[in-house]
């Protein structure tokens, strides 16, 4: 393997499986992005199976990989998730969080205060918990990268509550997190992926409405700028970016990768 921009890192990637469907993940895509980089991974999910497809598809790129099932809203899983990388491969260099759900959500006076709970744990208070038991290891060692995965419906009108504001948190968490151990080398930054078309976005969507994927893809491809929606390799490229020694000076930083969705919707 050719030196990459990744070469001799160590990466958790939580949430790095992903349900069938006709095209690839986020999570998926970043594991597939950082391999090709050189990195070695540790691939996080709740589904061992989804993290295990991940890893079949990775190994083709020469770096180490391995599955560890975890619920992230469960402290001592996201404890063990450190403390696994840690006696897998001896150190941990970047941490990107990647997993998040709004099924559920609703209006405010609909919205049910359990599935509020059930979100908002696993949108926000899991980043926070992953954050948390990595982050030692940074200060220890005096480097590492955090990459937090938001939405633009952070920034952006949103028919129910409960995605836009856990997601508004992970981004404001994420900038404090920054300017909290940046004097420990640390770098943490946040993408707000627009209208990607994974198979979480799509085949979910075309399911619970009983209407076809090329449907769903008309009307999110209607709203961008671009005319098309991203696909993962969109956010997976920003993720390699933030993860590598050229955005060494780069933290705190909101990224939007929505082919002009937040500038049109102002």
């Amino acid at each position: 393997m050719s030196q990459g921009r990744l070469q001799g890192k160590v990466a958790i990637i939580v949430g790095a499986g992903q349900m069938p469907g006709d095209t690839v993940g986020n999570g998926r895509a970043v594991a597939e992005r950082f391999a090709q980089e050189g990195a070695t991974l540790l691939l996080v999910d709740i589904d061992e199976q989804w993290a295990e497809a991940t890893r079949a598809a990775v190994v083709g790129y020469g770096g180490a990989a391995s599955v560890l099932r975890a619920d992230i809203t469960q402290e001592a899983d996201c404890a063990a998730i450190a403390g696994a990388c840690i006696e897998r491969y001896g150190r941990i260099d970047i941490l990107h969080n990647n997993v998040g759900r709004s099924k559920g959500d609703r209006k405010t006076i609909d919205m049910d205060a359990g599935v509020w709970d059930e979100l908002m744990a696993m949108n926000l208070k899991g980043m926070f918990m992953t954050c948390k038991h990595v982050l030692p290891h940074f200060i220890a060692q005096q480097s590492g990268v955090i990459i937090n995965i938001s939405s633009t419906s952070s920034l952006a009108a949103r028919p129910t509550i409960t995605y836009k504001t856990s997601k508004g948190a992970v981004n404001t968490m994420t900038q404090h997190i920054a300017m909290e151990n940046a004097m420990h080398g640390v770098r943490a930054n946040v993408i707000l992926p627009g209208l990607i078309d994974t198979p979480m976005a799509i085949e979910r969507r075309a399911q619970e409405r009983g209407v076809s994927k090329d449907v769903i893809r008309a009307e999110r491809e209607a709203l961008v700028p671009m005319r098309r929606m991203g696909t993962a390799w969109d956010v997976a490229n920003a993720a390699l970016f933030l993860a590598s020694d050229e955005a060494a000076y780069i933290t705190g930083v909101v990224l939007p990768v929505d082919g002009g969705l937040l500038e049109k919707r102002g």
